[in-house]
């Protein structure tokens, strides 16, 4: 798992903190930590990130994340949802996993090393 590139997309500082925190201990690189979904995408849309992963929190400040896991599967980069919520809300991504939070480390440790057998 080291040197994984992953993105996070989560609004609340200290969780994006804990996120960052656990995927450093998994050997991972973490190349964006964004807030909103706009700036998520933002950052897809410039062309030059390369990610082996992302970590996306559903409910980002009210606006769901979903156009975000949609612009990430176009570009054919694995991920994971992290909530605090049960089911997930939208049809269409049964087949991603979704980390309850808190989030368990090795539940999260799990999900990356996935990622690099999506890759």
């Amino acid at each position: 798992m080291n040197g994984r590139r992953i993105m996070i997309v989560e609004d609340e500082a200290l969780v994006a903190m804990m996120v960052e925190d656990l995927l450093t201990d998994l050997g991972c690189e973490v190349s964006g930590s964004f807030g909103a979904v706009g700036e998520a995408l933002a950052y897809l849309d410039d062309g030059k990130p390369s990610l082996d992963g992302a970590v996306l929190d559903i409910n980002i400040g009210g606006e769901m994340v979903f156009p975000v896991a949609e612009a990430l599967r176009a570009k054919g980069v694995p991920f994971v949802f992290a909530t605090g919520y049960g089911a997930l809300p939208r049809k269409g991504f049964e087949d991603v996993t979704v980390l309850a939070k808190p989030i368990n480390f090795g539940h999260l440790r799990d999900a990356v090393h996935g990622f690099g057998q999506a890759a």
